[in-house]
């Protein structure tokens, strides 16, 4: 593979690219430590369940102008092929990450320079306004320029198809051949059709908004509530420019900003990893909540598909909740409200991912609604959506990390809204004489709780892909028959989509895509999901434990006995 790696290094060096780049190369190429050389030329950056993503720098796998402009000219290639004889229209829009203006208007360059009508956000802004604008101006595919919660190294490109949706198979595949087929990417056009991109300014912003109001269910308790003391931040990223709008067309006037972390900066100056999902990345907005004794904390990711919450425990200390929790409040929340106001759809139903918590479904059954499941990555949970169109109504839907989606004129994870649907949450409790923790205490009352664990293990470069793919392989070929004293009762592999009874050994054909998932079911109703990240160097283990025993007086003690329950089932694991 070291081979292979000089070899394309070379080829890059035969190219007509710029000089910078080719300085950088031949460093690459001296270098007497070749590491740095495979990692960045062993292979081609691929799609994964988030498109395309990487560190920047030179080379074949790292995120530069080249290999952007090679992704777009074989996604134009495909989209000239998949809508033949019409004008083809995209949209593109990025984050505040590091390159992200450069790369983005390297790809609006490059649909143009191949017909390609562009509509391109000026400025920066949220991911989902990106796939909202997709299907608001008819168009047939769109890209955002965004590494999403990654550290500040890594850039990415997420490619969205007709229906506002990130690309599913066999689209993402076949894009992937169009890319694979092209030989020089120095012959790519990265200067452009000026006259074919149309530079969008502040209007789709208000049309984007006002759809999202449409989604409230207390209006009223939003206005009698309007000084709800809110924290938010952006975490240097997009959210600042739609959040505080939102939440303000919602009624909201006591909005908080973190004004640390509210200027955009893809070096992320305040945070390690510009993730809500860090308790680090949260402890700015945590120290002005407590300041001002505010009501709940809210943050984003950089490109504004994700959003984490912090809320006051019963001593009014500010706690975070994790993806799972969030999620199972905005479900109850919402179905709540709708059956409350007369307005749950006979049909309606939501969506979680294989890896969210099971509580989502006992929550889901109470309300009499339907509770599809997914693989992991929202664009699995739009397709859903897509193929119910006209059957069933899609209500919401989310996964535990941190992402949710209310209403489906988004076709993707969208914390704009999730914020002020939150935020509505946060005023109905206060109406209430509740605290969100107290609902969240209600719905184990009557649902029963579980907790989730995630624990990741990181291994970058070539090998650590090897790592994590002979991880899998083990797991699958040496399925223990017990873990942490719990017989494992059902295996399902959905790489060879089986679902195996481990008592009786019959096997179940699994009706999903192909993914490399297995998830282990025990007898005692612990599961276990391994998973490779299909956007980061990663091994995912998602470990879940269940009582479906409680009551409001023992909430506390139950939930001590099954933090100590996932400690020790991941400690049999052995990972």
């Amino acid at each position: 593979m070291e081979i292979d790696a000089k070899s394309r290094a070379q080829l890059w060096l035969d190219y007509n690219i710029d000089d910078a780049s080719k300085s950088e190369i031949r460093a690459l190429l001296e270098d007497p430590d070749q590491s740095n050389l495979v990692d960045s030329f062993y292979k081609e950056l691929e799609f994964g369940t988030g498109g395309l993503r990487g560190i920047m720098g030179i080379g074949s796998n790292r995120m530069n102008v080249y290999t952007i402009a090679k992704a777009t000219q074989g996604l134009a290639n495909y989209l000239k092929k998949s809508f033949p004889n019409q004008l083809i229209k995209v949209v593109v829009a990025h984050d505040s990450r590091n390159n992200s203006p450069l790369f983005a208007q390297t790809t609006a360059n490059v649909f143009s320079a191949n017909g390609i009508q562009v509509y391109m956000f000026k400025e920066l802004r949220p991911t989902p306004q990106l796939s909202f604008a997709i299907r608001h101006f008819g168009c047939q595919s769109g890209v955002v320029v965004t590494a999403s919660h990654n550290p500040k190294e890594y850039n990415g490109y997420k490619a969205y198809w007709e229906d506002g949706a990130q690309i599913t198979p066999p689209h993402d595949n076949n894009v992937i051949k169009e890319v694979n087929a092209i030989q020089d990417i120095a012959a790519i056009d990265i200067k452009g059709n000026p006259a074919l991109i149309e530079y969008l300014e502040h209007g789709i912003d208000d049309i984007y908004l006002d759809k999202l109001l449409e989604l409230a269910l207390s209006k009223d308790l939003t206005k009698k509530h309007h000084d709800l003391k809110i924290v938010f931040s952006s975490i240097h990223g997009t959210g600042i420019t739609l959040v505080p709008k939102i939440l303000k067309k919602m009624g909201f006037t006591n909005v908080n900003i973190v004004e640390e972390q509210a200027e955009p900066d893809g070096n992320f100056p305040t945070v390690v990893y510009p993730n809500p999902e860090e308790t680090e990345a949260m402890s700015m907005a945590l120290n002005q909540a407590t300041k001002i004794d505010a009501d709940i904390i809210m943050a984003t990711d950089p490109d504004s598909d994700r959003v984490g919450i912090g809320v006051k425990d019963n001593t009014g200390r500010f706690i975070l909740l994790n993806g799972n929790q969030t999620a199972c409040l905005l479900i109850n929340y919402y179905l709540l409200r709708l059956k409350e106001t007369g307005k749950t759809p006979d049909n309606g139903y939501i969506v979680k991912t294989i890896v969210t918590t099971d509580l989502i479904e006992r929550i889901a059954a109470g309300y009499g609604v339907q509770c599809y499941e997914t693989l992991t990555g929202f664009k699995y949970i739009a397709t859903l959506i897509r193929s119910l169109e006209g059957k069933e109504k899609y209500i919401i839907g989310g996964e535990e990390s941190y992402g949710y989606l209310i209403g489906d004129d988004v076709r993707d994870k969208d914390a704009i809204a999730s914020c002020a649907i939150i935020a509505e949450m946060a005023a109905y409790c206060k109406e209430k004489g509740l605290s969100i923790y107290n609902m969240l205490e209600n719905i184990y009352t009557e649902f029963g709780m579980n907790l989730e664990s995630l624990f990741s293990i990181t291994k970058k470069g070539k090998e650590g892909a090897d790592a994590i793919a002979k991880m899998m392989d083990d797991l699958r070929k040496n399925t223990p028959e017990s873990i942490n004293g719990s017989k494992v009762l059902r295996v399902i592999d959905y790489l060879s989509l089986e679902d195996k009874d481990m008592v009786t050994g019959n096997i179940k054909k699994v009706d999903q895509p192909v993914s490399n998932v297995l998830q282990l079911y025990l007898k005692d109703g612990s599961k276990i999901s391994a998973r490779p990240s299909g956007t980061e160097p990663k091994i995912k283990f998602y470990f879940s434990v269940q009582n479906l025993q409680t009551d409001a007086s023992n909430l506390e003690s139950i939930k001590q006995g099954l933090e100590s329950k996932l400690e020790s089932l991941k400690s049999s694991l052995s990972i």
